[in-house]
């Protein structure tokens, strides 16, 4: 399944390092066998991110780790889980993978998982997370993934598109690794609603855990243009998260948030307020003002 980044040449295994056929590039290959791509081939934007996801990995696991976190991640699961129904997922890449959140989610409906991200850090914890040999992990840029081409039926990404500030070349590349017929899914902050809009304009730039300068929620207006662009074809498209979202998913921002940990039943508080969130968020009227978007494509088949 990979190749050079750089040459596009096909690597094999020399010693402890991946050599691509020519013998002018070679890969280290970190402790618990991953690939590191990423040292040797990283645009400036995703180098960014490398080192911000590479310091803050610890903190980003901490925060998910809330009581009041986990119950209203569960509301937002039920969303995906909805969108993506019950079929099997096949050979499944995960880009932007982090420590696997999407792989945990879909395990048993995967076939062979291919996790890739740039911070080998995240890595490292999602290595730790799958000992089962169906899973492998990657470290390479989004932008230019060394994998082949047509070799995943499904491709996930949770969280990882508000990173990549070059989306036609991200979804190009999402393109390029799907099979004929193969679906991308993804699940992302979206600010199509101006008070969400706003707020985040705000957080973002409080946050240690998050970098306004390359790090852009998504907008419908200008996503399913580049989707399309791209290729992909059959999209959805459904907002969900609204107030609740602000209140228990803000633990790296608001230190109240994570004061919540402590309130007697504030799971089922959080409970109610995913329910709340779930209501209005399928009414007409919100159905785009959602703080998520849960999204799917599909790369067309062979004709």
């Amino acid at each position: 399944m990979l190749k050079c980044p750089q040459t596009d040449e096909a690597v094999r295994l020399t010693g402890e390092k991946l050599v691509n056929e020519s013998g002018s590039v070679s890969y280290r290959i970190a402790a618990g066998g991953i690939p590191l791509f990423a040292e040797e081939f990283c645009s400036a934007e995703a180098a960014v991110q490398q080192e911000h996801y590479d310091q803050i990995a610890d903190a980003y696991a901490a925060n998910l780790e809330y009581p009041h976190t986990k119950e209203y991640m569960d509301y937002l699961d039920r969303v995906l889980r909805e969108a993506v129904g019950e079929g099997q997922l096949g050979v499944c890449g995960e880009i932007c993978c982090g420590t696997g959140e999407g792989f945990a989610l879909f395990e048993n409906a995967v076939e062979t998982g291919v996790g890739v991200d740039v911070s080998s850090s995240m890595l490292a914890k999602a290595r730790q997370s799958f000992a089962d040999s169906r899973f492998t992990f990657i470290q390479g840029d989004a932008t230019r993934l060394p994998l082949e081409k047509n070799i995943f039926d499904t491709v996930i990404m949770l969280g990882g598109i508000h990173h990549v500030p070059d989306r036609d070349a991200l979804f190009r590349e999402v393109f390029r690794v799907l099979k004929p017929g193969g679906v991308f899914i993804f699940r992302e902050p979206v600010s199509d609603f101006w008070l969400w809009k706003a707020l985040r304009a705000l957080i973002y730039r409080l946050s240690p855990m998050l970098d306004h300068e390359t790090e852009r929620p998504l907008l419908y207006s200008e996503t399913v243009p580049v989707l399309a662009s791209a290729g992909f074809n059959d999209m959805t498209w459904r907002t969900c998260g609204f107030f609740g979202f602000c209140l228990f998913m803000n633990s790296d921002v608001l230190f109240v948030n994570r004061v919540f940990q402590y309130v007697p039943g504030i799971r089922k508080i959080t409970r109610a307020f995913a329910h709340f969130d779930d209501w209005c968020t399928r009414r007409a009227l919100f159905s785009r003002a959602g703080l998520q978007v849960v999204g799917t494509a599909r790369k067309p088949s062979a004709n």
